[in-house]
């Protein structure tokens, strides 16, 4: 009879014991679950708080850039807010509400430029002013910005502003793209003012991009003169005086039969390509900081 209740008790031990360890082991399963639900929630909270922190600093400088260019006056806060944005319109915005910005330099500053405005206008009859028969002068074309009432009056007195002002140099100081025609046609006027007319012209068609930043870019010529002393170098000077910039690397002076001076020089001119806001894209993964 003891002997079996000896056995008993060791059973009921032995069950419980069981018990016991599953208790535990389903405990730790709980444990281990929780753990790593906890983790996986940490990482997401985190990954997702660094993709808003990306895209506030991609808002940010976009209200920046916008702010900056003076596409729209300053927001109100710190940046735009999407009332302000869709209200705002550049052709109804007038430069002294946007002073300091890109637009308003440019409009004013470069615009009024004397040394710029000194070269002489030769553009169409839409720069003429008809009650003095001469070409429209900045005071003149910043009074029809002024005076305009209206978006489609702004727009219109911005662009003869630049059509007419000093603005209307810097295409030909520095053009916007590639264009050997205009070029060589830049290089027959120095010519026939300087009153000699080439056989031919040529372009030697190599460009490559200028040191001395990544927009700017340089195509190489050829110049060969053969003239009278005093032509020669008045085809010289003219082309020192010129507008657009000539850079001579090479060049060679010698004398001809019939007292002519021989000029043949390898120069180099430049055009811009245009500048714009580059957009990049930053690709996150799950677990990066």
């Amino acid at each position: 009879m003891a002997k079996e209740v000896a056995i008993m008790k060791r059973a009921k031990i032995s069950q419980a014991q069981q018990l016991m360890l599953l208790s535990v082991l389903g405990a730790s399963l709980v444990l281990g679950a929780a753990i790593s639900l906890v983790v996986y929630f940490l990482g997401l909270i985190s990954f997702n708080a660094n993709v808003i922190a990306e895209e506030e600093k991609a808002i940010v400088s976009y209200s920046n850039a916008i702010e900056e260019i003076g596409i729209c006056t300053s927001p109100s806060g710190e940046i735009y807010t999407d009332e302000e944005l869709n209200k705002c319109d550049p052709n109804s915005i007038e430069t002294s509400l946007v002073p300091g910005t890109l637009r308003a330099n440019i409009l004013e500053n470069m615009a009024a430029n004397e040394a710029l405005a000194s070269v002489p206008n030769e553009n169409s009859s839409e720069c003429m002013n008809p009650f003095t028969n001469k070409n429209y002068t900045y005071e003149e074309l910043q009074g029809f910005y002024s005076s305009a009432e209206t978006s489609e009056e702004l727009n219109a007195a911005s662009k003869l502003i630049q059509s007419c002002s000093a603005l209307r140099v810097i295409p030909d100081a520095l053009p916007a793209f590639k264009n050997e025609e205009a070029l060589l046609a830049s290089l027959n006027k120095i010519f026939l003012i300087s009153g000699w007319e080439p056989d031919s012209l040529s372009p030697t068609g190599t460009s490559t991009l200028a040191s001395f930043g990544t927009n700017l870019n340089s195509l190489s010529l050829r110049l060969a003169v053969e003239a009278n002393t005093a032509t020669t170098m008045r085809v010289i000077d003219n082309i020192e005086h010129s507008i657009r910039d000539f850079s001579i690397e090479r060049a060679t002076i010698e004398w001809g039969g019939n007292n002519t001076l021989i000029l043949q020089a390898q120069a180099t001119a430049f055009y811009m390509t245009p500048s714009t806001l580059q957009e990049t894209t930053k690709n996150m993964k799950g677990g990066s900081q």
